[in-house]
């Protein structure tokens, strides 16, 4: 698949190129990004060109991985955020981003999912994206609940993290939650029939 370009009213998310690599490189010394994602700790300028020039176009063409750059466009075009969907089942795929730590607080990274997953639903298309974080990662999973995904439990050593298995928060969003469509037919589980209290029968 030829990567492709979304817009919303502040950003235009397209495939990150080589010219990203210097601002995808500062972006990845924050803290925060090392410690909650998986992203390379220390990050070289090395990974930064690993992961723009090999890793991104790579999953483009082999529709394994589609990851875009979000830009700011009612700024000065910086790029703010990386956000990718990896596929993992049929129609199923696992969303991941971050964002730059000068441009959080302003609703941009959820603005960027919801496009995202919209075009997954619409496009790939797919039938179930699942989110998930480490759990303590409450600015991530802030970001998934204001897009819509619903939160399915703890998945106990779900992440592998630096050489270390954490415990993380799962969240999933179908295309159902947006009014979309599904491509196979779904049909949720009934909850249980409430038992009568006791002396009721």
């Amino acid at each position: 698949m030829e990567p492709i370009t979304l817009t919303t009213a502040r950003l235009t998310l397209r495939a990150l190129t080589p010219a990203d690599v210097d601002a995808v490189y500062r972006a990845c010394q924050d803290g925060a990004i090392q410690r909650w994602t998986t992203v390379p700790s220390p990050y070289r300028r090395a990974d930064a060109e690993y992961f723009v020039n090999r890793i991104c176009p790579e999953g483009w063409q082999r529709e394994t991985e589609f990851t875009f750059g979000a830009v700011d466009t009612v700024g000065h075009g910086a790029l703010v955020a990386a956000i990718g969907l990896s596929m993992r089942t049929t129609r199923t795929a696992e969303l991941g981003f971050w964002s730059a730590a000068e441009y959080r607080g302003r609703g941009l990274m959820t603005e960027a999912v919801a496009a995202v997953t919209r075009w997954g639903f619409t496009q790939i298309p797919l039938d179930r994206i699942v989110w998930r974080a480490e759990v303590g990662n409450t600015a991530s999973r802030a970001t998934a609940l204001r897009a819509g995904f619903v939160l399915e439990g703890t998945e106990r050593a779900g992440i592998l993290n630096n050489g270390v298995r954490r415990d993380c928060w799962v969240a999933a969003l179908l295309p159902t939650d947006l009014g979309l469509p599904s491509t196979d037919a779904y049909v949720p589980a009934r909850p249980p029939a409430a038992r009568p209290a006791p002396g009721a029968e």
